[in-house]
């Protein structure tokens, strides 16, 4: 089974993403995170420096990737009461 940090590896792969974009990604969805942090999610599972992406890393990304490809949603448009169109 594909862990999180292979699902983020074969995104970033298949997306071409750059770190920068993956940071700014993330930033769209208000979840912070250093350029370091994000290189040890990117290790070899044996590598000392490893760090298991948790599934809120993920979910973000994945939200945030949403945002960066498709663009936020416009505002709900408001109920129109019936007659006045």
């Amino acid at each position: 089974m594909l862990s999180n940090n292979d699902i983020l590896k074969k995104l970033r792969v298949a997306l071409s993403l750059k770190n920068e974009e993956i940071l700014e990604i993330l930033a769209l969805v208000d979840f912070k995170i250093t350029k370091g942090a994000l290189g040890d999610l990117f290790r070899n599972e044996d590598h000392p420096g490893y760090v298991e992406a948790g599934d809120q890393v993920l979910r973000n990304f994945l939200n945030g990737l949403i945002i960066y490809k498709r663009g936020r949603l416009a505002e709900p448009k408001k109920n129109l009461k019936e007659g006045n169109l």
